[in-house]
């Protein structure tokens, strides 16, 4: 692949740049000489797998029905904003994502999917690590969002009074309540209304990629070629759903790629998401409790979560050896150690959301036997796992520096 030799820009000028040039609106906008941002249509052909069906038919396994799940709420949140039948959310279904395309090529060759953290509603801050990555790399950066985050979510859910009301009435009903935010508050009652939506929205965005990369291998995407290269950058628990695509390696989709992992890569019990920026602490006793204390249980009562989470499904199967630690370890450790020099991470030494050395053990295995490159790196200035590169002024050389080191490493990965 041949590309401009361009300087780089650094952090700051990339995010001035580009912070009030990017809209969904325009299908087309140029960002500078060499690049361009398109906006892509999407319709997601697998929202039916989500809460809020009368009767769900598993598309891989024509002859299985299951009923529907139970809408009683009993978590005090306002039913009507945030409760709602998630098969039925429109924004969910239809909305459009962002590419990152080098100016002069008509279909990208080379293309590096990028996945963003959980409980993200704007892609400002990706905006420069895209740039970044398509200048240094000549691929084109496609920004797919997550189930029911960026613009995947109802407006309300991101109102400032509609959400103090359910913040209000959340605070009253759990005295006790931790880091709860307006930021976080109608994903943390969302979810601890019904965990099993971490679940359905995953296998969603899991089904949404593949839908994607079936378009560009028929040769359908006005903006990638048949026969691209297909790689992936991941944030946090972006990385999450890329190891799940990469461990499972659907029609062979990644025989090739390299995934490279930003502030992720653990296994989902050793993360801390109780953060205003992420999830209240209601809402993570919930989810774990159900994710990793009864898990098991909900396999054995739930058949539709038995059907995907245990043997008809490897993307499930996956899944599942993805949340706890001690669950199906020696399996999983065996696929990373398969795809050791496919795979990188590079951490932060003081990330308390997704530590470093969880990061390790997950991806190195228990014996740290496993070739898989874990980077850790630290930063002369304050930072946080929400926050890596702050725009802060006081801070500004050394944000701009961490900043090339960090991408310098990814692009160099991506590169041989």
């Amino acid at each position: 692949m041949t590309f401009k030799n361009i300087t780089p820009m650094n952090y700051f000028e990339l995010y001035n740049l580009l912070k009030d040039k990017i809209t969904y609106y325009d299908d087309f906008v140029q960002i500078d000489k060499d690049s361009n941002l398109f906006n892509v249509s999407f319709e997601s052909q697998n929202h039916q797998i989500l809460t809020g069906e009368d009767k769900y038919v598993c598309p891989a396994h024509s002859n299985l029905t299951f009923g529907p799940y139970s809408f009683e709420n009993k978590t005090g949140i306002v039913n009507e904003i945030l409760d709602i039948h998630d098969s039925k959310v429109k924004e969910n279904q239809i909305f459009r994502y962002h590419i990152f395309k080098p100016t002069g090529i008509e279909k990208s060759t080379g293309i590096i999917i990028m996945f963003h953290g959980f409980n993200e509603k704007y892609w400002y801050k990706y905006l420069p690590w895209a740039k970044r990555l398509m200048d240094e790399t000549g691929k084109t950066i496609v920004m797919f969002p997550i189930a029911f985050h960026m613009n995947r979510a109802p407006h309300e859910w991101s109102d400032r009074r509609l959400m103090y009301e359910v913040s209000e009435i959340r605070k009253k009903a759990f005295p006790n309540i931790v880091r709860s935010s307006l930021s976080n508050v109608a994903i943390s009652a969302r979810l601890q209304s019904k965990p099993e939506r971490f679940f359905w929205g995953g296998l969603q965005t899991y089904d949404d990629v593949l839908q994607l990369i079936n378009q560009i291998k028929s040769g359908d995407h006005p903006h990638i070629d048949a026969a691209a290269d297909i790689d992936i950058f991941s944030y946090s628990i972006g990385s999450l759903l890329s190891q799940i695509l990469m461990m499972t390696n659907p029609q062979h989709y990644f025989d090739k790629s390299k995934l490279c992992m930003f502030c992720g890569g653990a296994v989902f019990n050793r993360m801390s998401p109780v953060s205003k920026f992420i999830l209240d602490s209601e809402s993570n006793v919930t989810l774990y409790s159900y994710i990793i204390e009864h898990f098991d249980s909900h396999l054995k009562n739930d058949q539709r979560l038995r059907h995907y989470f245990c043997n008809e499904h490897p993307e499930g199967i996956n899944f599942r050896c993805m949340l706890d630690y001690k669950t199906m370890k020696s399996y999983r450790e065996e696929i990373f150690r398969n795809l050791s020099n496919q795979i990188m991470a590079i951490t932060l030494e003081k990330d308390t959301v997704i530590p470093p050395y969880e990061i390790a053990n997950t991806l190195q295995g228990s014996a740290r036997n496993i070739p898989v490159n874990v980077e850790i790196l630290d930063f002369p200035y304050e930072y946080k796992h929400e926050d890596p590169f702050p725009l802060a002024e006081n801070s500004k050389e050394m944000v701009n520096q961490c900043f090339d080191q960090v991408f310098n490493k990814a692009v160099n990965f991506f590169k041989t």
